[in-house]
């Protein structure tokens, strides 16, 4: 790990004189070193942390400098490398460079040369930090959205929004509740010819029954009890762009047929208003329910259903992306924190296994909720187990419990409502189906177990 001001340094030589006079100058320069005196401890120094820098002999008995060069770099690429050799052949400065060193000095080396080195070292790791840094933050702004993974699912997604964000096709994306549904809709906003206009999104579910047609189309003023002024509503806000209606499925049915009539007519009219007039909005949809069930039971409109699903996009849920899961878990680490420390240096392996096997019912959106409580306890990484919220302790805790004596009818009752939950990947519904019990019921004893866990 990079000291804050300086480099980290492994230096490996033999000499009993060079290794006292860099364990003494290197802090001088403001730099962290640890000093070994022969290329097997270097590598085993090497395993166990990541250095900014390795200065070493290539001259070396046993394993010699490249070979140690070669050792390091393969378990940690970004680590740059110095060759100090007593031989000014460039036979050996060649075939260093070759290995993965960045440069070399010959012996006796002076320390002016050897702290300008390592001064552009400095530089450029500063350089690569501000770059990265950067980039997260222009990819966390709306017109970067980006669909975080390379599980071939998430490429399928990806290849669908390239295919249709060009068009001015209507799209519903379907998928679980926090998966990324809004993130797939910007996404196909930022790829299409309307990318400089605006991208206004609105949770259909949030809104109350009576505000839904004048937050969507506006209002005249008088047009009702409160309306002190005209008011523009979120398709004229979003005219020339893209409006993403989110949980289209909580559309009540009298809001259904003014919204099919919009899509049909490209004219809205506002609330109080006589004459309709004209925008130019590209409507993308999502929702988490069964549009089909739905219709069939007479909940929606189906031919809403017919205009909103000329092109569908399915996001897949968490579980079934479980190889992401560390990509996307260093991705969300670094928006809520900018350590500088290494990727695959941010979790112990230990709780990199919890999240892997986690079932992960609120998909992406429970594991930024996970990764967010854990950069905040976790003062310095690599977050442990300790530092995830209390579902994992709990988890482990009711694994533990098989392992001992006999347990109380209340803790068999918990055992089992969890294990069946987690069977069924988080659906209550199955789980309780399984128990026997009703879906309320199931609630009702998860309430009364999270009210004792509370007061224990």
């Amino acid at each position: 790990m990079q000291s804050p001001s300086g480099l980290s340094i492994l230096f490996a030589d033999d000499e009993e004189l060079l290794q006292d006079l860099m364990a003494m100058e290197l802090p001088r320069m403001g730099h962290r070193v640890t000093v070994c005196p022969d290329g097997e401890s270097a590598v085993r120094e090497s395993q166990r942390e990541n250095y900014d820098c390795l200065i070493v002999d290539l001259d070396m008995p046993g394993i010699n400098g490249i070979e140690v060069i070669r050792r390091v770099k393969d378990r940690s690429p970004a680590t740059e490398s110095i060759v100090l050799t007593g031989k000014e052949s460039l036979e050996s400065a060649v075939a260093a460079m070759r290995f993965g060193a960045c440069d070399y000095l010959t012996k006796p080396c002076r320390l002016a040369d050897l702290q300008t080195l390592l001064g552009k070292i400095l530089e450029r790791r500063e350089t690569v930090r501000k770059f990265h840094s950067l980039k997260r933050q222009l990819e966390n702004q709306p017109g970067n959205a980006r669909f975080i993974g390379d599980h071939a699912s998430v490429q399928a997604v990806r290849r669908l929004v390239s295919k249709v964000a060009p068009t001015q096709s209507t799209v519903l994306i379907r998928g679980e509740t926090g998966c990324g549904k809004e993130l797939v809709a910007r996404s196909v906003h930022d790829q299409s010819l309307r990318k400089d206009k605006p991208f206004v999104a609105i949770n259909c579910g949030a809104l109350p029954e009576n505000l839904i047609e004048s937050e969507l189309f506006g209002h005249r003023k008088g047009a009702f009890t409160g309306a002190d002024s005209q008011r523009h509503g979120l398709f004229e806000a979003a005219d020339g762009g893209t409006i993403f209606l989110d949980e289209i499925g909580e559309l009540p049915l009298g809001m259904q047929a003014k919204l099919l009539r919009v899509l049909e007519c490209g004219e809205i009219r506002r609330v109080g208003d006589n004459e309709p007039f004209k925008v130019d909005v590209r409507v993308v949809c999502a929702t988490h329910r069964d549009l089909e069930q739905m219709v069939e039971n007479g909940e929606f409109r189906e031919d809403l259903m017919f205009r909103i699903n000329t092109f569908e996009i399915m996001v897949p849920s968490l579980r079934d992306r479980i190889s992401d899961i560390p990509t996307l878990a260093t991705h969300l680490f670094r928006r809520f924190r900018q350590d500088s420390v290494p990727d695959d240096q941010l979790f112990s392996a230990d709780a990199m296994q919890e999240l892997t096997s986690h079932v992960w019912p609120g998909n992406v959106r429970e594991l930024a909720n996970v990764i967010e409580h854990a950069s905040i306890l976790c003062e310095k990484p690599p977050i442990q187990n300790e530092h995830l919220p209390r579902q994992f302790t709990d988890r482990r805790l009711r694994k533990e419990l098989r392992s001992f004596g006999p347990m109380s009818l209340r803790e068999m009752e918990l055992n089992a409502i969890h294990e069946a939950i987690e069977r069924h990947e988080g659906n209550k519904q199955v789980a309780a189906d399984e128990l026997g019990i009703s879906l309320k019921t199931l609630y009702n004893k998860l309430n009364q177990m999270a009210a004792s866990s509370k007061a224990a």
